[in-house]
């Protein structure tokens, strides 16, 4: 059987990191892709401001006083991602993003029916919120597993 095409896993993957590249987070760029069980994409998101918040007047920034950095504003990669499905429902999906998802963000994906998670970083790894996350997503059965790469470098020129 001829391997020179993409494993699910790896589409969906390389569409979230693609998306995560709208991002004007210079730190931080996540990108989500939520897919149906039958391997239709439901939806994408990426960490955002609101709609009608200017990109370019909303702070970015990592430290200072909160209302000057980011964290108040920005809408994270999964929430944008259910937010923008058009899908009546999102129950049995399954969310490819680009980092672990926050508790915030894990709230929403089990509240929206989304059964599995796929990740490509867990960068903070043994925080509070990557605890409280995974402690909600265990009790509520929605699985999540790390995503294995194959080792295919795929490039795309834009």
């Amino acid at each position: 059987m001829r391997k020179d095409y993409l494993s699910w896993d790896e589409y969906f993957m390389g569409i979230a990191q693609l998306s995560a590249m709208r991002s004007k987070d210079e730190n931080t760029q996540v990108g989500a892709c939520i897919v149906s069980s039958e391997n239709k994409i439901l939806s994408l998101g990426y960490n955002g401001m609101p709609i009608g918040c200017d990109d370019r007047v909303m702070p970015w920034k990592r430290t200072g006083a909160p209302l000057d950095t980011k964290y108040f504003y920005v809408c994270h990669a999964e929430l944008n991602a259910i937010l923008n499905s058009p899908a009546p429902s999102l129950n049995g999906a399954r969310i490819y993003t680009t980092l672990f998802p926050c508790n915030e963000c894990t709230k929403s994906i089990i509240q929206s029916g989304i059964k599995e998670i796929i990740y490509l970083s867990d960068k903070y790894n043994g925080t509070d919120s990557n605890i409280a996350a995974k402690r909600m997503l265990d009790m509520t059965g929605v699985t999540y597993r790390k995503y294995e790469s194959t080792g295919n470098n795929i490039t795309i020129a834009l």
